[in-house]
């Protein structure tokens, strides 16, 4: 079992689709990354776990503080249990004819006394591992949250999302659960082992004559055994992110699939999947009957020899009682030294989910940051709004091929420029260069003369606005979806909702601006949402405003009264329009036409329509007979 068999029943893999991210090939290039693959497989630790992942998952929490704390408590707890089976078997008498060595009121007063010292002891180690447990697990919850909302959008790009689920789901609920008590398990069961050895030493040490071959078997075993599940412990991490990531596909995308009758496709997918994953599950259990068969044989051997050699004893050499308080610790040894090889070995399984964590707590990309205190830009930039882009070239990975290749031009400030292109031609890339969402591999692009690149990220994409392709709207209260931050007051709420004609329609509602907005906005029609967005961007009045296809999605009508709102409002600003209509550029001062990432022709919409030989005229004429084929 593999993690390409995990892999390979996903749905057919993710495809590149996007018109910005062009596949040259899919051959290997000299470091064996598929040139063309932008979601690789999913990377896993190999070998042994490595003692800093013991160490930081120990240390997280008040530093370690908390653990000699711990640890002094079982071993207060281990002295005075062991210390009461000594009160009892000295204090006890073995007849009626022989003295108490003390009063009885005494020895059960000694007694309870020790008894309830240990019960101190174990709630005061109770409570700390406890509390030591759920401060780490919290600690590397928002250390793993904050890390994967600050990476750049690249890892998104790159990572299906069940990945991240799992990791925030599994992993994050066996590191809540299970490994505190485990890891306190193996050190309470080893002080415990250790109290025993030096019981059974003071008492039968012959006992130790066959103790220590078998404790080396064990220890054997151990070894074996360690490997193979640490291995099927990462596999079983690595196998159960397809099953996700297949699962959450297929209910986002049930309605296509029940319209194309594909159930069955997909049922069988996901059977695969499951099998893909139940298989390493299996052979983790049956790993791990197998130690314990082992252990439990070897444990059985350590009692047998103990019980044989005191019955074996000649009278009066061992102290009835003490013989008592040997048999019974001896019945412990056997159980412990298989007891603790077991913890040792589960800690060692489950400590892999710290493991995963960690690999997204150190190892993830980082945007870069938000503000930069020593180059920030004045409070009004951009006055102008003008943008230029020297030899700018950007891929989406290392691996990657350039889509855009040397693109250089300048947007005048307050100009209107419609930016078209075919499928793949970089059209998207460019925004998304402009909002620095993919920063560039050569060139800069600056916005007023300040290079963006030197600037933080949030006084970057504060000053820029944007209308996108799918309107956004989250669960909430109008006024939460149009103003998020609470910068604005009402009247420019509602002057806002007026001027993107949606101020009559919110009125009509009960709650008016706290109105509620269901989940992704269903409860708005796809127009609406846009116009919503709209209305974000008229409150913000940036100088420089994006429309990503913004009317890709709506209606003639609604497309009519967004370009009419930006003409009237927005007639300052420098306006740069990717377009999927091409009429909705032909009004626009400029048009920058893409071809595989480098300008082609770069004009005034007439100028570019006189000539019909230019690739502008080619698209218009298309669109226009497309057009004019489906009205027929």
């Amino acid at each position: 079992m593999s993690e390409e068999d995990c892999n390979s029943a996903s749905t057919n893999e993710t495809v590149l689709k996007s018109d910005n991210r062009v596949v040259e090939d899919s051959k290997p290039d000299d470091l064996g990354v598929p040139k063309g693959q932008l979601v690789q497989e999913e990377e896993r630790e190999k070998g042994k776990v490595g003692f800093s992942v013991y160490w930081k998952y120990i240390t997280t929490a008040y530093g370690g503080a908390l653990v000699p704390f711990i640890l002094l408590a079982q071993i207060l707890f281990q002295l005075l249990q062991i210390g009461s089976n000594y009160w009892m078997a000295w204090a006890t008498p073995v007849s009626a004819e022989v003295k108490p060595a003390v009063a009885s009121s005494t020895l059960i007063i000694v007694y309870v006394a020790l008894a309830v010292g240990s019960s101190f002891c174990v709630l005061f180690r109770a409570m700390l591992l406890a509390t030591a447990g759920y401060k780490t697990a919290t600690i590397l919850f928002n250390k793993m949250h904050l890390c994967i909302f600050r990476a750049p959008m690249s890892f998104f790009d790159a990572t299906p999302s069940g990945r991240i689920l799992n990791r925030a789901s599994t992993d994050q609920n066996t590191v809540d659960m299970n490994i505190p008590n485990q890891v306190g398990a193996f050190a309470f069961s080893m002080i415990q082992l250790l109290g025993i050895i030096a019981v059974m030493s003071q008492v039968a040490w012959q006992v130790f004559i066959i103790f220590i071959p078998v404790i080396t078997a064990c220890v054997w075993y151990q070894q074996y055994y360690i490997p193979s599940a640490r291995e099927l412990a990462r596999l079983v991490g690595v196998c159960k992110a397809p099953v996700i990531q297949h699962f959450a596909e297929t209910i986002s995308g049930s309605t296509t699939i029940r319209s194309f009758d594909q159930e069955s496709r997909f049922r069988d997918t996901n059977m695969k999947l499951m099998d893909g994953y139940g298989r390493p599950k299996f052979y983790t259990a049956g790993a791990m009957e197998w130690l314990c068969f082992r252990l439990d044989m070897l444990s059985s051997i350590t009692f047998a020899f103990s019980l044989v050699y005191l019955i074996s004893v000649p009278e009066g050499v061992i102290d009835p009682g003490i013989a008592g308080l040997a048999v019974t610790y001896g019945l412990n040894l056997n159980m412990l030294q298989a007891w603790v090889i077991w913890n040792l070995c589960n800690m060692e399984n489950k400590i892999i989910s710290v493991e995963r964590i960690l690999q997204y707590t150190t190892s993830l990309p980082i945007e870069p940051p938000l503000v930069i205190e020593s180059n920030r830009p004045d409070h009004s930039w951009p006055s102008q709004g003008k943008v230029d882009m020297h030899d700018l070239q950007v891929r989406y990975a290392p691996h990657m091929p350039l889509v855009l290749r040397g693109l250089t031009c300048t947007f005048p400030g307050g100009m209107k420029t419609g930016i078209v292109g075919r499928t793949g031609s970089g059209k998207t890339t460019l925004i998304q260069t402009l909002f620095r969402i993919v920063d560039p591999a050569a060139g800069r692009i600056l916005v007023d003369g300040v290079d963006i690149s030197c600037i933080g990220l949030h006084d970057l994409r504060s000053k820029l606005s944007i209308i996108p392709q799918e309107p956004t709207m989250f669960e909430g209260t109008v006024r939460s979806n149009l103003d998020p931050l609470e910068e604005y007051r009402d009247e420019q709420i509602w002057e806002a909702l007026d001027k993107c004609q949606l101020g009559d329609e919110v009125r009509k509602t009960e709650g008016k601006l706290d109105s509620a907005v269901t989940e992704n906005g269903e409860n708005w029609s796809m127009g609406q949402r846009q116009l919503v967005c709209l209305g974000r961007v008229l409150l913000k009045k940036s100088k420089v405003l994006v429309l990503d296809e913004a009317t890709a999605s709506v209606d003639t009508a609604t497309d009519n009264l967004i370009q009419h709102t930006l003409r009237q409002h927005f007639s300052d600003c420098t306006v740069i329009t990717i377009a999927h209509r091409i009429t909705s550029v032909l009004g626009s001062d400029m048009v920058l036409l893409l071809s595989h990432g480098l300008i082609e022709e770069c004009d005034s919409p007439a100028r570019l329509l006189e000539n019909k030989l230019s690739s502008f005229s080619q698209l218009v004429a298309e669109y226009t007979m497309r057009s004019n084929s489906s009205f027929e």
